[in-house]
């Protein structure tokens, strides 16, 4: 006769209810047990692991259908307005105490080419479960699962835990978009300072601008729900795990102060590249003046000789032509020295 734990020997994912009309949409639904993996869980049984304190689900889904999210929801009793905000994408981060349960929305933010590309992960903290939903993120969670599951001590802690994890590796992902971004923002500095700015340029920055301030206004809440899950008493939020949630809210501030520079560094760049366009024309401008000023000697001699009178008596002089040209000569000589001496030539 087998005991309970065999009975719960790991079933082959296609066998196990979520291989067939949810194919690509579960990417994990596994068990574990005092921190080391036991079995992996079909959907139609993840019901049983709701309040257990010796087990824990950690249930993945990649871009759900609804019915899918529909069926999760039911079989852990998370109600209906936690199913409708699960149900519904969203564009800002936030997070909703149920009681039972605690919801995380996380906005996740990628790099592709120099563009942002903005996603989601929402984070579920049950007793005795976690579920995390991925919409548009491209970093998936098994990098950080393996780690977890190399040390079963961290897994143990349960799923506030894990969540203050999966918080911080998308603050990872955050600081690795940051990084990204800023090689991109130190290439327009240079163009702009050495070519200065011209239109395509000047458009180039406003997106990059733009896209400063939309990975802003995603990252920044971050901060406070992190303090909140920090500091507010939640049922589904260990008092021990909380001072976890407190250091990724520090790094999330981190992060969020490197893209305000990163902003403030391209409206820098462009008040520069500005300066030194105006500086350029008003050198351009200096030397047309100076030059007109050099023609207009010979120009104002070659009209008063030119206003045909009879009577001029510089006109039968034997010496006027050679005298005239060396006068106008000595002048533009004059004119060109010291307009050379003042800089403007």
């Amino acid at each position: 006769m087998q005991d309970s734990e065999s009975n719960r020997a790991i079933v082959p994912p296609a066998a196990n209810g979520n291989g067939g009309e949810y194919a690509g949409e579960v990417v994990a639904s596994i068990a574990y047990e005092k921190g080391r993996r036991s079995a992996q869980v079909a959907i139609d049984r993840i019901h049983e692991y709701v309040g257990q304190t010796e087990r824990l689900l950690w249930l993945g889904l990649k871009n759900p259908h609804p019915d899918l999210v529909t069926r999760v929801g039911q079989a852990l009793n998370l109600g209906a307005k936690a199913l409708e905000e699960l149900r519904e994408p969203h564009r800002r981060p936030k997070i909703i105490d149920y009681g039972n349960v605690v919801l995380v929305v996380a906005i996740t933010v990628e790099v592709e080419g120099d563009r942002p590309l903005f996603g989601e992960t929402q984070i579920v903290i049950g007793d005795g479960f976690l579920v995390t939903i991925r919409r548009g993120s491209t970093a998936p969670h098994s990098a950080l699962r393996e780690r977890l599951e190399a040390a079963p001590d961290l897994l143990a802690r349960g799923s506030d835990y894990i969540a203050s994890e999966l918080l911080d590796f998308l603050v990872d992902r955050y600081v690795h978009a940051a990084t990204r971004l800023e090689g991109i923002v130190e290439n327009a500095e240079q163009k702009l300072l050495i070519r200065g700015a011209k239109d395509a340029d000047i458009r180039r920055l406003y997106r990059q601008r733009r896209d400063l301030l939309r990975i802003h206004n995603a990252i920044a809440p971050m901060a406070e729900i992190c303090r909140r899950l920090s500091r507010v008493e939640m049922t589904a939020i260990d008092a021990n795990a909380r001072p976890y949630f407190g250091e990724v809210a520090d790094r999330v501030v981190r992060v969020d102060e490197l893209i305000a520079a990163l902003r403030d560094a391209l409206a820098f760049a462009f008040e520069a590249s500005l300066m030194i366009g105006q500086s350029q024309q008003n050198d351009t401008t200096r030397r047309l003046a100076s030059w007109a000023a050099i023609l207009a000697v010979p120009t104002a001699v070659a009209g008063i000789y030119g206003m045909n009178f009879k009577f001029m008596p510089e006109l039968e002089w034997h010496y006027g032509y050679p005298v005239t040209l060396a006068g106008i000569a000595a002048a533009c000589g004059l004119l060109y020295w010291r307009f050379r001496r003042a800089g403007w030539l």
